[in-house]
């Protein structure tokens, strides 16, 4: 949620508050990869970039690029995005826009082409922190990669992560958030809060899940990072919409409208929508707390000022975690993250999907070339058409669709960047 809190608080205090399967057709060309264009690459001390081909077994090998960040680098690393999060742009259009020297892009979101797209092809699904603010709900108990600076260092970590977020009105009145910047009702990836339901089966889904859930009563928070206009609501929904201090300024019934540049709304259908007519009429107040939680119950401890979630934990303390199914068993393009017993954020990409050049990674195959870069934890993000690596503006990779077709560039939700301080 926007917070007017200063963005130096870590996430896990409390706040008083006002994946990609076929290349779309709007991908857009890509310069060619410069396979050994490094030494003329301008970077910060501390950051590195290197590129090799790796064998992945029976004869099969990949182009894998390489950008690492030490902890005291003269650089900082941060998620950023679009000009709204319900759109996509390219990872190199991000990173030539905030003068970033390298990016990747980050997690996975509601193409247009997937199974289930519900309208706005720049939905983050999972986790995704920017600037000390929640920006998307983790999809609960999955690993994130976590990124704070203090004192001149990063700090870097991969955890299980899941968000608790609390409503308070001035009657007392308390009540779940279910979400953040997303379409109520639908939770991609499942992983919720609530009375979340498998769409195929009606079957009740706390854990991460491969497809899509559904919840007939929710409240969702949207900033103004999401962009100009919240989606129209259906009848029996209502929106309350906040100023920057957390006071109710309107009630829409029903939902959809204007987002405020310097507020927020909350967005609410079946019982939810009720909730905000009974205990958030005009004039009152809302109070939100938003906390992210460790795999063991714990508030997350330290800086958040960056959080990106990913799909599968590839390492754990320097040990794959993936068996030789996980996601399949296919090999694919990939982009990954993970952090060295130095701290050493690694942020690599395999090329795939063209054999006998680049037959891509399996997420165990994955982990065991993170482990091969002296990486003792990592996870597995956005892949496939999404992968792309790029430094001082070019494309360094060879992004490639489903069906291997190679110079396009795909637009991505988020993404991962290393600027120079």
């Amino acid at each position: 949620m926007r917070s007017r809190t200063p963005a130096s608080l870590a996430l896990c205090l409390l706040l008083a508050l006002p994946g990609c399967s076929t290349a779309p057709p709007t991908d857009r060309e890509a310069p060619a990869p410069h396979p050994s264009a490094t030494a003329g690459t301008p970077l910060p001390d501390g950051v590195d970039y290197r590129e090799f081909e790796h064998g992945f077994g029976r004869g099969e090998t990949s182009h894998v690029r390489v950008v690492s960040v030490r902890p005291d680098a003269r650089a900082r690393v941060a998620g950023a995005h679009g000009p709204a999060l319900a759109r996509t742009r390219t990872v190199r259009e991000t990173a030539v826009a905030g003068g970033a020297v390298a990016a990747v892009n980050g997690g996975f979101f509601d193409v247009h082409t997937g199974r289930h797209h519900g309208g706005y092809e720049g939905d983050a699904i999972g986790l995704y922190v920017e600037g000390g603010r929640l920006l998307s709900e983790a999809t609960n108990g999955r690993a994130a990669l976590l990124l704070g600076h203090e004192g001149g260092r990063m700090s870097a970590r991969i955890e299980e992560v899941s968000v608790r977020g609390r409503l308070r009105t001035d009657d007392n009145a308390t009540r779940e958030l279910d979400g953040v910047n997303r379409l109520p009702g639908r939770v991609l990836g499942c992983g919720g809060v609530g009375g979340d339901r498998v769409a195929d089966t009606e079957e009740f889904m706390e854990a991460p899940y491969g497809g899509l859930c559904t919840d007939a009563s929710e409240i969702v928070s949207f900033t103004p990072e999401w962009g100009e206009r919240t989606p129209a609501g259906p009848p029996g929904s209502a929106e309350a919409v906040l100023d920057r201090d957390g006071r109710v300024v309107d009630v829409r019934r029903p939902a959809g409208g204007p987002v405020p540049e310097d507020g927020t709304t909350l967005y609410g259908i079946g019982s939810g929508a009720g909730w905000l007519r009974e205990h958030a009429p005009r004039g009152s107040g809302v109070l939100r707390s938003v906390r992210l939680w460790d795999e063991a119950g714990r508030p997350v401890e330290g800086r958040v000022d960056t959080a990106v979630g990913g799909s599968h934990r590839l390492l754990r303390d320097g040990r794959v975690t993936v068996g030789p199914t996980a996601a399949r068993g296919i090999r694919a393009p990939r982009t990954l993250a993970g952090v060295t017993a130095d701290g050493t954020l690694l942020l690599v990409t395999v090329d795939g999907r063209k054999p006998g050049v680049d037959s891509g990674a399996t997420a165990q195959e994955a982990a065991r070339l993170m482990a091969s870069l002296g990486a003792t934890a990592a996870v597995n993000l956005d892949g496939g058409g999404s992968t792309t690596m790029v430094v001082g503006g070019v494309v360094r990779n060879t992004p490639r669709g489903v069906d291997g077709s190679e110079g396009v560039e795909r637009p991505v939700a988020d993404v991962l960047a290393v600027y120079p301080e």
